[in-house]
C-alpha cells in the first residue's frame, strides 16, 4: 500500500505543534505518532513524507525516524536543512526525492510538494483522472480540503488525518466525494 503524510516535527518542543494534535508534550506526541504509524504501516508499504521530519536535535529525530516501518520517501520541506538532508541520505529505507515531484497512480496524476501548489482549478465537469492533484502539508490544518477553493489541493499533514498517514486510495475517495458534493 502507498501512504502519504507530512510535518512529523520530531523534536519540535513547542505547544503550538503538539497541543492541537492532542498531546501534552513533545515526548507524548512522538510516541503517539510512532505508535499510530506502526499500527498502520508494514515493512512493505511505501510512505511519502512531504516535508518537515524533525527539528532541533537531529540525532533524536533520527532515533524516532528509525522506529517507523516501511519504505520512506521524503519530499523536502522548509525545516529540512542541508545538515538534515545529509543525514537523511544515510538513513536505511529512506529516499530523498527533492522539493517536489509528479506521481502517478492508477491513471491519477499527483504533484507532491511540501507547500500547497496550484495544479488544477478543480473543475467538477472534468474527470478527476484528467486533472493534477496537489498533495501537500506545511500549514498544519485539520481540514484536508482547506485550500480546495483555490484548486485541487489535498492536505496530507498529520493534523488533518488523526495523526496518521493516509492511504492513496483514501485520498482518491475523499476527493471524489468532495467533488460530487460540489457538482
Amino acid at each position: 500500500m502507498i501512504y502519504f503524510t507530512s510535518d512529523l516535527h520530531f523534536g519540535h518542543d513547542r505547544p503550538f505543534i503538539y497541543k492541537p494534535r492532542g498531546f501534552d508534550n513533545v515526548e507524548a506526541m512522538e510516541c503517539g505518532l510512532i505508535d499510530r504509524w506502526n499500527e498502520l504501516i508494514n515493512d512493505e508499504d511505501e510512505v511519502y513524507v512531504l516535508g518537515d521530519l524533525m527539528l532541533v536535535n537531529i540525532s533524536h529525530g533520527v532515533e524516532c525516524w528509525n522506529k517507523l516501518r516501511g519504505k520512506k520517501n521524503i519530499i523536502l520541506g522548509n525545516h529540512d536543512s542541508a545538515a538534515r538532508i545529509k543525514i537523511y541520505s544515510e538513513l536505511p529505507d529512506t529516499y530523498i526525492l527533492g522539493y517536489a515531484m509528479p506521481f502517478k497512480y492508477k491513471d491519477y496524476h499527483f504533484y507532491l510538494s511540501h507547500y500547497p501548489a496550484l495544479t488544477s482549478n478543480c473543475d467538477v465537469d472534468d474527470p478527476l483522472k484528467t486533472q493534477i492533484i496537489n498533495l501537500c502539508g506545511h500549514t498544519h490544518t485539520k481540514d484536508r480540503f482547506s485550500d480546495m477553493d483555490k484548486g485541487l489541493i489535498y492536505h496530507v499533514e498529520l493534523d488533518a488525518h488523526d495523526n496518521k498517514p493516509v492511504s492513496i486510495d483514501r485520498i482518491i475517495e475523499d476527493i471524489k466525494g468532495r467533488m460530487e458534493k460540489r457538482a
